[in-house]
């Protein structure tokens, strides 16, 4: 598509004797703002406005604690650190600023109709809605590029309202044009919708969070689908968000679906991994093989519990608190093992040898103690009763192994159950003196003669032949001399 820059004025502006102009009238601007401070401090209105700023903060804080309090309250309610309550206490924080805000330009109106100045509260009213702003867009996001961004560009807005440089700036950029298709746009028209996108992909997420949140958190839905659910109206409001930046930019949205088939066929060569891992996690969700809270073993030997199933992967959390992103397509291309999906006791096998000739049935009192002294011993006194087996005699020892049902909280923690009964079997056979064996070789060398060594040249000496061999080497030593 052809892009140039219209002839109207953007050319002209770039001259040295247009740019000369606009520099003096910035200069005088802000000449006019320092003689205008400077007036309004020495003035019997700057003591009313400051009055006035103190009046409004106090009675901001008074108001506020009555809705500040109540979401507060409904955090607490929450019972549990999601999205929403991140938003409460991100909402309680900025109440107070907010009803100040309020009070601030109600009396900056006030002060404007009995004329008296208010220059004081405007420069207050415009600083405190950009914190707002900033505190509002910037408080669901990690401080890193955007958050900084979002900050300096309201600052910067903020600070060319003051100084009355907004409306030359936006005058200028109003002026500069493109040809876009059969219309012209300007920069202005171009960066307002920019930031009219930005602010609907930012409240799409919004709402998309706010009720992935309320879903997950509903007693009638699986927590996994809700989880979908609440990522399917964050990308729905988000792509909604994007077509009303276009229309507003001039993009006729309808002629877009002439491309919509090639795109299409673009974005599934493309995407390959992307939708064969969506349809994993569709295919997870009509199977129920896995849901959320589940403790489940890959094939690779990842294991731990399952905090998300999002579109493209599934968060799995390590015993060692550990967030693992593992793509949807390995659950179902690979072995699963899920430990709770029906129930979550299950039994284990703890290994360890005897002597032979130790008695068989000290053996297992010992090891009967030993799984009674650990708190993850299930024992109904019926077929789950712990049990010690005798299942093999090895090369040097007699090789047990203690049977127990696990309680449903150990099964979320295997390798401290386990290093659990290793410790309380060892305790309990040093208890009873049992030897345990340790493995043994014997090693026999054996040499055809002796091997002596000269000092003098560090020349092996051939050892001394056998007195039977004697005869047959002196025969061959005499047919050689007749030969």
């Amino acid at each position: 598509m052809p892009l140039r820059i219209a002839a109207s004025m953007s050319l002209d502006l770039l001259q040295p004797e247009t740019a000369a102009p606009l520099i003096a009238e910035l200069q005088e601007s802000v000449t006019r703002l320092i003689e205008a401070a400077r007036d309004e401090l020495s003035s019997p209105d700057t003591l009313w406005q400051v009055g006035a700023l103190i009046l409004g903060a106090a009675l901001g804080y008074i108001i506020s604690r009555f809705p500040k309090t109540m979401l507060m309250q409904a955090a607490e309610k929450r019972g549990r650190i999601d999205f929403v309550l991140l938003t409460y206490h991100s909402l309680s924080r900025i109440v107070w600023p907010v009803f100040t805000l309020i009070l601030l330009a109600a009396a900056t109106a006030a002060f404007e109709a009995v004329g008296l100045g208010n220059a004081t509260l405007h420069i207050a009213t415009s600083l405190l809605l950009a914190w707002i702003v900033v505190r509002i867009f910037t408080a669901s996001m990690r401080r890193g590029f955007w958050s900084k961004a979002i900050a300096y560009f309201a600052w910067a807005i903020t600070a060319l309202y003051i100084l009355g440089w907004l409306r030359p700036l936006t005058g200028w950029l109003n002026s500069v044009t493109f040809d876009f298709g059969e219309s012209e746009v300007s920069v202005l028209r171009i960066l307002i919708s920019l930031a009219l996108a930005a602010f609907a992909i930012w409240l799409g997420r919004l709402i998309g969070n706010v009720a992935q949140s309320q879903l997950r958190g509903s007693p009638e839905l699986p927590a996994s689908v809700g989880g979908l659910l609440g990522q399917s109206i964050k990308i729905g409001v988000m792509i909604v968000a994007v077509l009303i930046a276009l229309n507003f930019l001039g993009v006729n949205v309808a002629a877009l679906t002439f491309f919509s088939g090639a795109l299409g066929v673009g974005i599934g060569f493309g995407l390959q991994s992307v939708f064969s891992n969506f349809i994993s996690g569709v295919i997870i969700l009509m199977e129920k093989s896995l849901k959320v809270g589940d403790f489940i073993e890959l094939q690779s030997g990842l294991s731990g519990v399952v905090k998300e199933i999002n579109f493209r992967s599934t968060v799995v959390m390590t015993n060692d608190n550990v967030d693992i992103i593992v793509p949807n397509e390995a659950f179902i291309k690979a072995q699963l093992i899920n430990w709770t999906m029906t129930e979550a006791r299950r039994r284990i096998h703890v290994p360890f040898g005897v002597a032979y000739g130790t008695d068989k049935a000290l053996v297992e009192k010992a090891g009967l103690e030993a799984a009674a002294s650990v708190p993850w011993t299930f024992d109904d006194r019926g077929e789950h009763t712990p049990q010690v087996w005798l299942v093999k005699f090895g090369d040097f020892r007699l090789e047990f192994e203690l049977i127990v049902w696990l309680t449903d909280e150990a099964v979320l923690r295997p390798q401290k159950v386990m290093a659990d009964y290793v410790w309380a079997v060892h305790s309990a056979i040093e208890k009873y003196e049992i030897h345990i064996p340790m493995p043994q070789r014997d090693l026999h060398f054996k040499s055809p003669g002796t091997l002596s060594v000269r000092i003098e040249t560090g020349e092996a000496e051939k050892p001394a032949p056998d007195a039977e061999d004697a005869p047959e080497k002196a025969s061959a030593e005499a047919s050689e001399t007749k030969s």
